[in-house]
């Protein structure tokens, strides 16, 4: 199948998938006229990126969870460790995100958001980091 088709049924642009072969991650065979002919075997590997990539993780973690996925004699705990790893980043970025939520949060309610020129969230950005 051409990469039209492949990208309709992996569910990504084919600008990606030139980018995922550019790359490495993904090989297809190449047609006489020099065209890319994807086999249902790369329609599965670009499916598996594709979920790999919405869960966010990196190009370097698919290329080890693509690797562990074809090693049928892949230990299981080697793919744990990475999507445990890739968990605990998420839990980090959360609690950076709420910490940030709460910050703004109680900047927004101590600011009249009135006429005057005293503004809380405008003070608190241009304070120096030394003081």
């Amino acid at each position: 199948m051409n990469i039209g088709e492949a990208a309709k049924k992996a569910g990504l642009p084919a600008k990606t998938i030139r980018y995922y072969e550019d790359i490495g991650l993904v090989n297809p065979m190449r047609d006489t006229n020099g065209y890319r002919a994807f086999r249902d075997s790369d329609v599965h590997k670009l499916t598996f990126l594709a979920r790999a990539r919405a869960l966010g993780f990196t190009i370097e973690d698919c290329r080890v969870l693509l690797a562990l996925w074809e090693d049928t004699d892949r230990a299981s705990a080697d793919v744990r460790k990475i999507a445990k790893e890739h968990l605990e980043q998420i839990e980090v970025k959360i609690a950076d995100l709420q910490s940030m939520r709460d910050t703004l949060s109680n900047l927004v309610q101590t600011c009249a958001g009135d006429d005057r020129p005293d503004c809380p969230i405008l003070n608190t950005l241009g304070k120096s980091g030394s003081q």
